[in-house]
């Protein structure tokens, strides 16, 4: 049995020395390929967090090898990103796994050391106040709210860091009494945006989109709703009914007028209903 993993383990490192070479390849000025050597970490950024979502899609699809192969995917861009930051004598891959190796023999001391937890939620609070150590902040429990909340706005996609922000405001009291003062807050918002719009300059359009959207959120946290899976949805629904009308036409939709697109979007609607 140990043999066996022994052997995994060995065929494994093989396989990543594989990657970190062709990618080292890609990367050479001596035949490497010019879109390759034409990146940056910052023209790459992208591409980390498209990655990172076709990842979660592929989890949940199920599909164990559309799983495999968006985690290459991944796994691409942390050899990609290391192997640039290596040309330039930043840090290697070798860094990269050795530091968090360290870090997660420090921040499970009941694992590795001889603490001793209860819960899981023992666990995250250690884990919690190791990492604030580690940085240098103040521990969780005495951090200020504004600091806790700017983590979350630095770190996170706008729509995840928008719910935390506000779940977190509202945990301190920061809230309204009822769902009517959302609303209300919700349609002062939008009188805004429509005003900014018409008389505002860009930055204070896109300003005032930002509070709408923030207060659009606000309305879904107070209904339990999961803004993320919401949108994702429609997006889906906007896809399908897409194909629905591609399929019911006769020549490319570019051909047709408004009024006939919207005849074909409303007969893909109906369709689609009936399927369901």
């Amino acid at each position: 049995m140990e043999t066996n993993q022994t052997q995994r383990n060995a065929e494994t490192l093989a396989a990543l020395q594989e990657l970190i070479d062709i990618v080292a390849k890609l990367r050479s000025p001596d035949g490497g390929c010019p879109w390759d050597l034409a990146q940056t970490p910052q023209t790459l950024t992208p591409y980390v967090i498209e990655e990172a979502y076709e990842v979660v899609d592929a989890i949940n699809s199920g599909d164990k090898d559309a799983i495999a192969e968006e985690l290459g995917d991944l796994l691409l861009q942390v050899v990609l990103q290391s192997q640039i930051a290596g040309e330039y004598e930043q840090f290697s891959l070798k860094e990269v796994a050795e530091g968090i190796s360290q870090k997660l023999i420090r921040r499970h001391p009941h694992v590795f050391g001889d603490v001793s937890v209860q819960s899981i939620d023992q666990v995250r609070q250690n884990w919690e106040e190791i990492k604030a150590a580690e940085k240098g902040e103040p521990s969780p429990d005495s951090q200020t709210l504004s600091h806790k909340l700017g983590g979350y706005a630095r770190k996170l996609p706008p729509l995840i860091a928008t719910m935390k922000i506000s779940q977190k405001a509202a945990a301190v009291g920061f809230e309204w009494e009822n769902i009517d003062g959302v609303w209300d807050k919700f349609n002062e918002e939008l009188t805004e945006f429509k005003q900014a719009l018409e008389h505002e300059t860009p930055e204070r359009q896109q300003a005032e989109l930002g509070d709408l959207l923030f207060s659009l959120l606000q309305l879904a946290r107070w209904n339990n709703l999961d803004p993320e899976a919401a949108l994702q949805g429609t997006n889906q629904r906007f896809i399908q009914r897409l194909q629905k009308m591609e399929a019911f036409a006769k020549r490319p939709l570019s051909d047709y007028t408004l009024e006939e697109l919207e005849t074909l979007w409303q007969q893909a609607k109906v369709q689609l209903a009936g399927e369901q």
